[in-house]
C-alpha cells in the first residue's frame, strides 16, 4: 500500500501538494502546527495512491519526508 508520511511541523501550509495530487488524497486539516498553520494530512481510505511522489517533489519545505510505494 502507498502512503506518505508528512513533518507537520515543516508544513507552512503552501497547500501546493494538495494540487499536485493526481488521485486529490492530501486534504488541509483541522489541525495547526506551531507556526499557527493549518496543515495538511493524507487521506487514502481506498487505497489510491499512486506513490509517484509529486507532492513531495513539489513541497518547497519538505515537509513530505517520505514516499512509500508497495
Amino acid at each position: 500500500m502507498n502512503h506518505i508520511v508528512i513533518d507537520n511541523s515543516k508544513c507552512k501550509a503552501c497547500y501546493l501538494c494538495i494540487k499536485e495530487c493526481p488521485k486529490n488524497l492530501i486534504k488541509i486539516s483541522s489541525q495547526t502546527n506551531n507556526l499557527g498553520n493549518r496543515t495538511v494530512e493524507f487521506v487514502d481510505p481506498n487505497h489510491e495512491c499512486l506513490g509517484c511522489a509529486l507532492c513531495a517533489t513539489r513541497c518547497p519545505d519538505l515537509a513530505i519526508t517520505e514516499v512509500y510505494r508497495g
